[in-house]
């Protein structure tokens, strides 16, 4: 578990606060030209943070980084700083997922001897892996480069949206060869033998310089397809094929079968620089050739780098800090570059894409299809991001699950990868996205349309535990895994769905809906005042102990959560809620208690519950709002003092900087949302609810050349608390404000001090709203 420093969390119940931090406050950043030089890839490569260093631009279909290991929970993404040596690079990357797929398409340049298989990171000589000379090594966005030690070869990596670009420099008059490993790929490493299972794969030489292929990948999204063309900036003298680790025909022009590998020698690798792209496509081989020739027909390396990283910078540029610490502004702006990583282009560039059906489509004019959707992370703060600083491409990216519904065999989306429905995690939380995005009026979305996709899994299917969740109002523990955790999450997507039914008119279906949404309370054990696993026949679990992950060996009975955890679930119908601990005092009691708890764990507890407070548990996304409940009790002041102790702890400028996986930008999206000042407890009421805001000004392009600046007067370490605010030019008596509101732009100001003010926030209007936008 990576460890991170906290703070006397009694203290901060009583006020005291950061206090501490004031004599440690770092020198101020000098300006810069760029806020690409603020980025650091390398932050969450370490830890359990599950990031990746190479280069990608914003949303791009290809992730062009190097693979450390593809064997191992640390190395979902490919790469570790743990790791000592590099096997090559390859094309796809998942940033900071605790699954692992994708590392699609790997080059391996090298000199010596050909060797087939990578060997062990703890046994470079045994294959075609080289170490590498960390000192070397550099990212920023966009770029990558290293020296590999063994092979004494340059490596460079730079990218456009469907191309990755290599510049390999060998040594100078030596010979040297590449190595294309089409079997390379992530593995299932808690497997006795694991392996990478592809079928249906070939390769094809055109010509003299170009080699393209295919595969179909069955691992964690079973059945992918990928296609890629390969081209090189001179002609290749030989070129060899292996199957099964086994040489072709010396002049076989094409392969077909398992465990494929090509093998493309130069003589005069060193006399200059060997450059390779790569296209990639989902559809096709034709497909993956058209992307190739449209973002990269030419050889100029340094011009697509410079491209890659104005294409950064704009996007960066969507927000803007002024006059923040050095090591503050390095993780913010880290934090944004990894939130604008995925979901992921996965259309070619005449619109073709594979849908979820495995048929082949094609996007409306102007519109992209995404894959990479992270959903029970990402809804929680990454997509309300995207709408109040993206909003353009907010509302691309959300108008693309309505037909991946419509497509998907499996109904709406979970966790789909390149047109497959992983199935990965609890819910279906599209429906969250499309409601907020609904309710602020992003996306054209067709309402009609978007009710018809979800309308089924609403009312008609009984997976994954919905026939229980419909007849019992809870989902039974001893009959379906994670259980506990899935009728809350249910409840959620009830809530949401049920803002999908009313903008279509289906008012009785919304009504429903919206009955059904509390269900949580079901769950709710008033004795022991926490959310506690029921059996089928209504009885509660015993023995109890709400740390546990579940009381069963077969299965858990919560969702990488225990029952503290979980018991701060809803993100909804929040004054119901509160009701269930007394009213607010009892949930105030309740949060204080939670963040106050020990924080031991039983044995046999998941990884991702990491970044404890007590039982809270920031290292992982069920606990992303619960700092903000406070809020809703009236004790304002102790948001803003939990959320700056979260800020500080839990985020640091270093490799193992992240207290819990990244999960495609979730981890990252908080700190930024965070440290401006706003968090969304419940995205679909469009709301965004007050924390501490960590700089002195911020400017936010939120769409149609509107600014929105949101300024923290006499913001220090010692002094975060809010004492009050205006919102152009007038007192602002309410401890949230409206998207409707920030989306027209304006400037929002805080006046910060050393002591809480008890009395912002306090009174019931003032409160964050809870309550159905079409009730």
């Amino acid at each position: 578990m990576t460890q991170v420093p906290t703070l006397d969390r009694r203290a901060l119940m009583a006020g005291a606060g950061l206090a501490g931090l004031a004599a440690a406050a770092p020198a101020r950043s000098a300006p810069r030209k760029s806020l690409c030089d603020f980025v650091d890839p390398f932050i969450g490569t370490g830890g359990h943070g599950h990031t990746y260093p190479g280069a990608a631009l914003p949303f791009g279909m290809v992730q062009l980084s190097p693979d450390t290991s593809n064997n191992g929970w640390d190395s979902c993404s490919g790469y570790h700083q743990q790791d000592g040596s590099i096997m090559g690079f390859s094309h796809t990357h998942l940033s900071g997922t605790g699954c692992a797929d994708l590392l699609d398409v790997l080059v391996v340049p090298a000199t010596g001897p050909v060797l087939l298989t990578p060997g062990e990171p703890g046994k470079p000589d045994d294959g075609y892996r080289s170490r590498y000379d960390r000192a070397s090594e550099h990212a920023s966005p966009g770029y990558y480069k290293v020296r590999l030690t063994d092979t004494r070869i340059d490596a460079e990596l730079t990218v456009t949206e469907r191309v990755g670009l290599h510049r390999y420099t060998f040594p100078k008059d030596e010979p040297g060869h590449l190595l294309i490993d089409l079997q390379h790929g992530q593995k299932d490493w808690w497997e006795k033998s694991p392996e990478t299972r592809i079928k249906n794969a070939s390769l094809r030489l055109v010509g003299d310089d170009t080699l393209v292929g295919t595969r179909q990948v069955f691992q964690w999204a079973p059945g992918r397809w990928i296609y890629f063309a390969l081209k090189l900036s001179r002609p290749f003298k030989d070129a060899q094929f292996y199957a099964a680790d086994q040489p072709l025909a010396a002049d076989a022009r094409e392969a077909k079968g398992e465990n494929l590998k090509c093998v493309l020698r130069y003589p005069d690798a060193g006399r200059t620089p060997l450059l390779v792209k790569v296209g990639l496509s989902g559809v096709d081989i034709e497909g993956a050739l058209a992307n190739l020739q449209a973002e990269v027909p030419g050889w100029d390396f340094d011009g697509v780098r410079r491209s890659a990283r104005a294409t950064w910078e704009k996007a960066l540029s969507s927000i803007r800090i002024d006059d923040a610490p050095e090591t503050d502004a390095k993780i913010f702006y880290t934090g944004l570059y990894h939130s604008l990583l995925a979901p992921t282009l996965f259309s070619d560039v005449d619109g073709r894409y594979r849908g979820m059906d495995q048929k082949d489509h094609k996007v409306p004019a102007g519109r992209r299809n995404y894959s990479t959707y992270s959903l029970w992370d990402t809804y929680r703060t990454l997509h309300p991001l995207l709408t109040l600083a993206q909003p353009d491409r907010a509302a691309d990216v959300v108008a693309g699950l309505v037909p991946m519904a419509e497509e998907s065999p499996k109904g709406p989306s979970v966790w789909p990868l390149q047109g497959i429905e992983t199935g990965t995690m609890n819910g279906w939380h599209a429906a969250v996205v499309l409601a907020e995005a609904q309710g602020k009026g992003l996306g054209g979305l067709d309402a009609a349309r978007t009710w018809k996709a979800f309308r089924k899994r609403a009312f008609d299917d009984d997976v994954l535990g919905l026939d229980w969740y419909k007849r019992l109002g809870f989902i039974p523990v001893d009959e379906v895994m994670e259980g506990a955790s899935r009728t809350l999450e249910y409840a959620y997507d009830d809530w949401a769905m049920a803002h999908l039914a009313a903008a279509a008119g289906a008012h009785n279906d919304a009504k429903a809906l919206l009955e059904r949404s509390r269900n949580y309370r079901n769950q709710f054990d008033a004795s022991t005042q926490f959310m506690r696993p029921r059996n089928a026949d209504g009885s509660w679990v015993t023995p109890f102990e709400p740390r546990a992950i579940g009381h069963m060996e077969k299965w858990r009975d919560f969702t990488e959560a225990n029952a503290w955890q979980a018991t701060f679930l809803t993100q909804h119908d929040l004054y119901a809620y509160m009701e269930l601990f007394g009213g607010e005092k009892g949930l105030e009691a309740k949060l204080d208690a939670l963040f106050t708890a020990s924080s031991e764990m039983p044995p046999g507890s998941p990884p991702d519950i990491a970044g404890l407070v007590g039982q809270y548990a920031h290292g992982n996304e069920p606990c992303h709002h619960v700092a903000y409940l406070y809020a809703y009790c009236g004790a304002h002041h102790k948001t803003q003092a939990q959320v700056r102790m979260l800020l500080k702890s839990q985020y640091q400028a270093k490799p193992d900087g992240l207290s819990g996986n990244e999960d495609c930008g979730q981890m990252s999206a908080w700190y930024v949302m965070s440290a401006l000042g706003l968090y969304p407890v419940d995205p679909v009421m469009g709301a965004y609810v007050f924390g501490s805001p960590l700089f002195p000004r911020a400017e936010i392009a939120v769409g149609q050349g509107r600014k929105l600046v949101i300024e923290a007067k006499g913001v220090a370490p010692d002094r975060f608390y809010i004492q009050s605010v205006t919102w152009n030019g007038a007192a602002h008596d309410r401890c949230w404000i409206g998207h409707d509101e920030l989306a027209k732009g304006g400037r929002l100001v805080f006046q910060m001090g050393e002591r809480p003010n008890p009395a912002f926030g306090a009174a019931r209007s003032s409160r964050p709203p809870s309550t159905p936008k079409f009730a």
